[in-house]
């Protein structure tokens, strides 16, 4: 478990997600968030309303904070269900992991009819920024 003000990197699929757990990252720490926006159940029964500029007032924070739309990008490599392999190539490139290590990991556990996507996913993602 990572308590408050100790997580080294975050890693969102959401931004309204990211605000939620920014207050886990440690100084100096980076948030990787996909830009894409969820609307939570009281904005969709319109009890409230999401938010504004999250991830510019996180950044305004002085957080290091790489965003990317990670939806938009698994969508170009073939399928929604990618976003998260788009994160972790951004994840992979940003903290300076070998490449291609993650390359056959990749390649050694999705199932082979999906490697090419996934492949693809983890380039785009890896390329971003």
């Amino acid at each position: 478990v990572i308590e408050k003000g100790e997580a080294d990197i975050i890693i969102s699929f959401e931004q309204l997600e990211s605000a939620r757990w920014l207050p886990y990252l440690k100084k100096g720490g980076v948030l990787i968030s996909s830009t894409q926006r969820i609307d939570p159940m009281p904005v969709i029964m319109g009890k409230a309303e999401y938010p504004e500029d999250i991830l510019s007032k996180i950044r305004e924070k002085g957080v290091e904070l790489v965003e990317l739309d990670a939806l938009g990008l698994a969508l170009e490599a073939g399928t929604a269900k990618c976003a998260n392999i788009v994160l972790l190539g951004a994840a992979v490139r940003f903290l300076g992991i070998d490449k291609e290590m993650w390359v056959d990991i990749i390649k050694s556990t999705v199932p082979p009819k999906t490697i090419d996507v996934n492949l693809k996913a983890f380039e785009l993602g890896y390329s971003a920024q």
